[in-house]
């Protein structure tokens, strides 16, 4: 029996809290004064759980507040100068910098840290923030339309019972539903299923970015240095490559994206991200340092062809929900700001969200995804013929007459009887951090143990046989906080999830090659803690 719920009004509800979702509501509060907005947050805080690279475009932040450079997020540098190398096991080859990925005039920044910096702007316009109030699921009309959400249960028991201190999550209605929620998220993956969102496009395709915050030792850093690498530890297979953010104060941003197409059953990312941290040329530098903050998030990388339709009555999909991240950039803070307010004041003008999924697709934020819509799928044929592929695209500014097509990620997995192992030699790991938990220990990550388990697993048999016989229980490896294992004891094989550990990147919604993984928002404030990445 559901329990009885208050119900909410506004004018507008919106569920995220990262640079879609604020943006939205301060471009819609700005040209309606009048409107009463909600935002929900699933994170402790605003930007708790906001992670990314992070580099800027700041024309649609200056467009939005206009006067945001005379009060800077707490992490801000101008970018200074960029280089883009090739790495071998052993050595580093610089490249010519591709045009997409020069940096002048950008900025380097916290995403936490901004978005801390955008709720207290949306707060001073009368916007309404209620971290720690994940939204469940979305609410619908007899005709199929959304009113609005549901936000989460608090105090259920792990088997999903009442507990002593439990409250029904409040029901939030509102003609217009903004979701916001980020890559893969949960409401907006079911309505995309629900509402055959993606009938026309291909299917989505993601990439798992981990990333470190360090201080080194005086000297080594280079305020506004921008590093992207490609190459080693990864196969030519495999998609994917790293960055180093240089900040003041001896600081520097470590990360490491792999597309989570890959191919190989015993690849682990963030494996590879370690030994990304161990070559030659990177090592010299982290020596002597200490990690100071640690996460791990999954991109949207489908681009152009992977777009869903952005729009329902009563709702609308803003940023990397909809997977407005422009990939051969590496880039999608300007992105999702261009496309909530786009979004934003259309639905003041119009009063509807009929008509906004077109307006995108014609607008700069549309026309840029197709002018690189064949770079980021170029890459499925191996590296160099990606590398070739993407000058050519390059060359003739997105001009071809054909589109080149995405494939769903969990599918690419090959099955251990038809792979040849690859001899990866990576070597014996010093620095820091030791194993899966000690990162997660810097991801400040928290959640209550009695509660439900969040991750679901819809067939544990299969993890227990056909999954260990054809996979090796992939899900063991491409998780990068250790919270899927395979346990036996005298009772024989299972599966252990330590949900404590879940870092909220999604990587098993999207990787799992049987499907049976979905990921649902646990209790509200639970998961990471970011507070500078």
């Amino acid at each position: 029996m559901d329990p009885a719920r208050e119900i909410m009004k506004y004018d507008v509800a919106i569920v995220g809290g990262g640079p879609s979702g604020l943006a939205f509501a301060i471009r819609y509060r700005q040209l309606q004064p009048q409107a009463s907005i909600c935002l929900l947050e699933k994170g402790a805080e605003i930007g708790s759980h906001i992670i990314s690279g992070a580099v800027m475009e700041p024309g649609p932040l200056d467009r939005l507040l206009p006067n945001w450079r005379e009060n800077l997020p707490a992490i801000c540098v101008p970018a200074r100068r960029d280089e883009f190398t090739y790495l071998t096991r052993g050595g580093r080859w610089r490249l010519p910098v591709p045009p997409h990925m020069k940096n002048n005039g950008n900025f380097i920044l916290s995403l936490s840290s901004l978005c801390r910096w955008l709720g207290e702007q949306a707060e001073a316009l009368g916007v309404d923030l209620f971290p720690g109030f994940p939204a469940a699921a979305a609410l619908h009309d007899e005709n199929g339309a959304v009113i609005g959400v549901r936000c989460a249960d608090m105090g259920r028991e792990k088997n999903g019972r009442p507990g002593p201190n439990f409250t029904a999550g409040v029901d939030i209605h509102a003609p217009l539903t903004v979701l916001a929620e980020g890559c893969r998220g949960s409401i907006t993956k079911t309505l995309i299923a629900r509402h055959n969102l993606d009938q026309a496009s291909d299917p989505q395709t993601y990439g798992l970015g981990l990333k470190e915050l360090w201080h080194l030792p005086p000297g080594r850093a280079e305020p506004g240095l921008i590093q992207h690498s490609i190459g080693w530890p990864l196969d030519r297979k495999t998609y994917g490559g790293s960055f180093l953010y240089h900040l003041n104060d001896n600081q520097v941003y470590v990360g490491f994206v792999a597309g989570l197409d890959y191919e190989d059953p015993m690849f682990s990312p963030f494996e590879a991200f370690q030994q990304f941290k161990h070559h030659p040329s990177i090592r010299p530098l982290l020596e002597g340092g200490e990690i100071l903050a640690a996460g791990a998030r999954t991109l949207v990388e489908g681009g152009w062809q992977s777009l869903p339709r952005l729009e329902i009555p009563g709702m609308l999909i803003v940023g990397d929900a909809g997977g407005t991240l422009n990939v051969p950039k590496v880039k999608g803070i300007h992105m999702a700001i261009n496309s909530a307010m786009l979004a934003a004041e259309h639905y003041a003008e119009k009063k509807t969200p009929e008509g906004y999924n077109a307006l995108l697709r014609a607008s700069p934020i549309g026309r840029e995804l197709r002018r690189v819509r064949n770079i980021r799928p170029g890459f499925k044929k191996g590296l160099w013929r990606g590398i070739a592929n993407a000058a050519f695209e390059t060359l003739l500014a997105g001009h071809t007459p054909w589109t080149l097509h995405n494939h769903t990620d969990y599918s690419s997995l090959t099955k251990l009887s038809r792979f040849t192992q690859i001899k990866r030699g990576w070597a014996k790991r010093v620095l820091p951090p030791r194993d899966r938990p000690a990162s997660v220990f810097f991801s400040q990550t928290a959640h209550d143990e009695t509660q439900p388990l969040h991750l679901k697993v819809a067939d544990t048999s299969i993890c227990i046989d056909r999954c260990r016989t054809e996979y090796a229980n992939p899900c063991t490896r491409f998780c990068p906080a250790g919270v899927y294992e395979m346990i036996e004891d005298d009772t024989g094989r299972h599966l252990q999830i330590n949900a404590a550990n879940c870092l909220h990147c999604k990587a098993c919604d999207i990787k799992d090659p049987y499907e049976i993984i979905t990921w649902t928002v646990p209790e509200g404030g639970s998961g990471p803690n970011y507070t500078n990445l």
